[in-house]
């Protein structure tokens, strides 16, 4: 990285204000060159920028910080445009034309931040997953993971390994001395207490249902108001609604967020035995096999007759002709209203207590599995009476601890990863 990087960090212009970043040990020099000197370090100072051929580019505010206390662990600067599509594409053509200096690409001032040291890999990911976020549970589940929360975690996780190791390398290296010859007391008891606590962790929401929303499928007979219902929740005439049976042909979701939570809903095919329609008969596969992928049914069918779990729903409660329910858990009316707040609170509150709690820091799918990982080999150290066996043991413990943190990872994993952020990220 001995190129200098500079991109638009702030939203695609016209704008208030745009502002540029620069990042690598040419930084300072692309101050030099447009704004005539390199301001005092961490304060805003007010510059003509100016071309190579001293023509005015723009007034704007300068700041200059030296590495390697910066967000990239580089010398870093920024300049603060008015936010003029013509203005922005000025000055980035200025800096273009200096020597060492190149257009970044997607992610890589926080890959040179990771590089560099100024954050780890769990604290990168959940960067990643904070600038997507679009729900209140969403951004603060991954503040806690881009704020380090997790990261400290497994630091403190490693510690425990390095202190077990230690022990076990004593046994070994001074095996015939009397004061190391067996491993302390509480030895084995640790490692169970330790091997409950990540077990704990794996038994956590994953962020993945954060990302993809608490996915609730409305299923039942035809004609039973699934569409209507549907329609009524997303707030959105998405479903084709009619008195004609078979007019849901398809799984048809929609994502939306309601109280800061995600939700996905699927309308799906009526339920039934028998259909002469070859195409509504592919439907009514699709909508049971939604059924198997839902974290929550509505059934709006016979009582009774729901997948076990589903909520039991009265939809078309104002309509006289309908049988009502002995014991449903709602009563609805997607054409009057009557019922759609009390189900929409319980949505809430039910998805809620099934996705990670506001501030915790969920797990991903990468790092459920390297938990897993030491979770299995700190279970395998407390079973073992050999030294070495325990040793190799939480060796590999170690190495799924510092997977997490990035101490060891793959080019591959990381070009994926920073690949989700935007050029100026």
């Amino acid at each position: 990285m001995t190129d200098t990087i500079f991109a638009l960090s702030s939203g695609s212009p016209p704008a208030a204000i745009g502002v540029l970043r620069v990042s690598g040990p040419q930084a300072g020099e692309a101050i030099a060159a447009l704004a005539g000197s390199v301001p005092p370090a961490r304060r805003a100072s007010y510059r003509k920028l100016r071309d190579g051929e001293g023509a005015i580019l723009d007034h704007a505010l300068v700041l200059w910080f030296p590495g390697p206390n910066t967000a990239t662990g580089e010398d870093l600067a920024e300049f603060h445009l008015h936010g003029g599509r013509a203005v922005v594409t000025a000055v980035e053509s200025a800096l273009s034309q200096m020597a060492k200096l190149r257009r970044a690409t997607p992610g890589e001032f926080t890959r040179r931040a990771f590089a560099n040291g100024r954050i780890d890999l769990a604290e990168a990911e959940g960067l990643a997953d904070l600038l997507s976020a679009e729900t209140e549970l969403q951004r603060r589940s991954a503040l806690a993971m881009a704020d380090g929360a997790f990261s400290r975690q497994v630091e403190t996780w490693r510690d425990r390994v390095l202190a077990a190791s230690a022990a076990v390398e004593a046994i070994l290296d001074f095996g015939d001395e009397d004061d190391v010859a067996d491993l302390p007391g509480d030895f084995l008891a640790g490692l169970d207490r330790f091997h409950v606590e990540l077990t704990e962790w794996l038994k956590r929401p994953r962020a993945e249902r954060l990302k993809d929303g608490f996915r609730v499928v409305l299923a039942g007979p035809p004609n039973a108001g699934k569409s209507t219902l549907f329609n009524a929740l997303v707030e959105d005439e998405a479903a084709i609604t009619a008195p004609l049976a078979g007019t849901t042909r398809d799984v048809l979701t929609r994502a939306v967020a309601i109280g800061g939570v995600p939700f996905v809903f699927a309308d799906t095919a009526g339920l039934r035995d028998q259909t002469g329609d070859e195409i509504e008969a592919i439907g009514i596969a699709r909508a049971r096999a939604a059924l198997d992928g839902a974290d929550l049914v509505l059934w709006l069918g016979p009582e009774g007759e729901g997948p076990t779990g589903a909520w039991e729903i009265a939809a078309q409660c104002d309509r006289s002709d309908i049988a009502d329910k002995y014991a449903p858990r709602h009563r609805v009316s997607a054409v009057t209203g009557s019922g759609l707040d009390e189900i929409r609170r319980d949505l809430i509150e039910t998805a809620r207590r099934r996705m990670p709690r506001p501030g915790d820091a969920a797990l991903n799918r990468r790092q459920h599995l390297l938990v897993s990982e030491a979770a299995l080999a700190i279970a395998a150290a407390g079973q073992e009476s050999d030294p070495l066996l325990v040793a190799e043991a939480l060796r590999l413990a170690r190495v799924a601890f510092d997977g997490l943190i990035g101490r060891t990872t793959t080019e591959d994993m990381l070009d994926a990863l920073f690949g989700r952020f935007c050029i100026g990220k």
